[in-house]
């Protein structure tokens, strides 16, 4: 019956075009290449190369055998890679959840570069309000959370300040409040606020409800299609509204109160007392870099 190092001579040797740089890559000699190849055309009752060329080339059916061939070796690969990341403890699933407002360049890229390295861990990303991930966390139905920081120190969770995101004020270029030169806490009083909140209602101190009138969701991402409709004002994360600002899509509202940019303090949290295996580990330290002051 043929084996993985045949399979393994029969692609390199079609891709690298002879035997003998097939042999050269394995570290073998020639005549163990040609006898491998010859063995598997016994063990298929196929011819796979063309012998009566310069060099060998692939017949029909060689071509045929040859993609299966590279699929059975990826597949052999990814188990080895499997057994290695089993044999190191790195973990089946880690579940991460964050407010949509970190979703920063830099967070994008410390994911990306965990797919790469833990290609055998999977990852569930959960789009949630901040205060949705600290009791999900303290219920340990999560393993890591990105939030802003709770001004109430729980004491389940384990929080680890890695910087602060900044806010501007904005609305629709066509709001009402785009004709006040400076606008006062009581100027905004009487337009509609958007403002975030979890599943329970509770919204964080970070945002205060200054409007009596609120239209209320649990994600930035949908504040920010409101505010694209013209149906009020809000904070959003500079990162996600200065393209639309540069382009006159949006309007940053000159609010009196913010002298300089509004700035949220942000925190990895875990359950107190969590082990955290290596590619938690890794993608926990990783995750203080997101935020780049």
């Amino acid at each position: 019956m043929y084996n993985i190092e045949q399979l393994k001579m029969l692609v390199l040797s079609a891709e690298l075009g002879s035997f003998s740089a097939c042999a050269r890559k394995l570290g073998k000699v020639q005549s163990a290449i040609s006898q491998g190849i010859a063995n598997l055309e016994i063990d298929l009752a196929l011819q796979l190369f063309d012998r009566t060329t310069r060099k060998p080339t692939l017949t029909a059916d060689g071509q045929r055998i040859y993609q299966y061939a590279k699929a059975v070796l990826f597949q052999t690969a990814q188990l080895d890679k499997a057994v290695t990341s089993i044999a190191n403890s790195e973990e089946s699933l880690i579940r991460l959840a964050c407010d949509s407002a970190v979703f920063t360049n830099e967070f994008k890229q410390v994911l990306n570069r965990f797919g790469n390295k833990f290609n055998h861990t999977q990852l569930e990303l959960i789009t949630s309000t901040s205060t949705d991930i600290t009791r999900n966390i303290s219920q340990q139905k999560i393993d890591l959370g990105i939030v802003f920081t709770d001004l109430e120190f729980k004491n389940n969770v384990e929080p680890c300040f890695i910087g602060h995101l900044p806010f501007y004020a904005v609305c629709h270029p066509e709001h009402a409040l785009v004709n006040y030169e400076s606008v006062n806490i009581s100027d905004l009083v009487s337009h509609k606020q958007l403002l975030q909140r979890g599943e329970t209602g509770e919204f964080m101190q970070q945002f205060p409800q200054i409007s009596a009138d609120v239209w209320w969701t649990n994600s930035f991402d949908t504040l920010l299609m409101f505010i694209k409709q013209n149906i009020g004002w809000a904070y959003l994360p500079t990162h996600m509204v200065e393209a639309e600002l540069k382009k006159g899509q949006l309007y940053k509202l000159p609010v009196v109160i913010d002298h300089k940019t509004w700035s949220i303090p942000v925190d990895i949290v875990t359950a107190k007392g969590v082990v955290m295996g290596p590619a938690m580990t890794w993608l926990y330290n990783e995750l203080k870099t997101i935020i780049t002051e």
